[in-house]
């Protein structure tokens, strides 16, 4: 019996780390999607060019100019996204633009947008692990914009936008980045304009 005391003692010992390995076997491998969709926060920036700016008399020049933009959204599955933005925009103007001062005021202006948004994916290219990381898409909204200074453009107006552009999911799974171009309308004073826009997105 004494003999057989050192193997008991093992046994007792080792049946712990037995029963552990075995709880640990038994639990399912954790898994993470390649993509991760859901609440996401994204920025854009680039040129913007607006073709006939707001007036109501004398010249309304081509202006260009810069913007940036957030934007706060959820994904509804692979192909639909919905949001809320915010922009912001400064244009370049030469002496001759009065906008809707009478001559009061002239040159360069600036433009804040809120609004909402959608994103509608239309085809996507996978990778080599099959995994659908670039995709096509069109996106649109409209939004409330005022602008400064005041005595230039008083008025505020709606714009609306709309373009394609293409994403690519990196493999960082709650990255993507992409670029766009959208054209914009505002409707009020019957404004064109365009955006070349990349864009970086974080998907919690």
């Amino acid at each position: 019996m004494k003999a057989l005391r050192p193997f008991v003692v093992c046994a007792a010992l080792a049946l712990p780390a037995l029963a552990n390995a075995q709880a640990a076997g038994d639990r399912p491998a954790e898994t993470f999607e390649e993509i991760e969709r859901g609440l996401y926060f994204s920025v854009l920036g680039g040129p913007l060019f607006i073709v006939n700016p707001p007036a109501s008399s004398g010249p309304r020049p081509f202006s260009p100019g810069q913007m940036a933009e957030v934007e706060l959204g959820v994904d509804i599955g692979d192909r639909l996204s919905i949001g809320l933005f915010l922009r912001g925009a400064v244009n370049r103007a030469g002496s001759d633009y009065t906008g809707y001062s009478n001559g009061n005021a002239s040159g360069d202006f600036s433009s804040l947008v809120p609004g909402a948004v959608a994103h509608v994916r239309l085809v996507s290219f996978p990778d080599a692990q099959d995994v659908p990381r670039t995709w096509f898409y069109v996106r649109g909204g409209a939004g409330y914009a005022l602008f400064w200074p005041k005595a230039l453009l008083p008025e505020s107006d709606i714009l609306v936008f709309a373009g394609p552009g293409v994403e690519y999911y990196t493999r960082l799974r709650h990255f993507s980045i992409g670029v766009e171009v959208t054209a914009s309308f505002f409707v009020k004073s019957q404004s064109f304009g365009f955006a070349l826009t990349p864009n970086l997105r974080y998907a919690f």
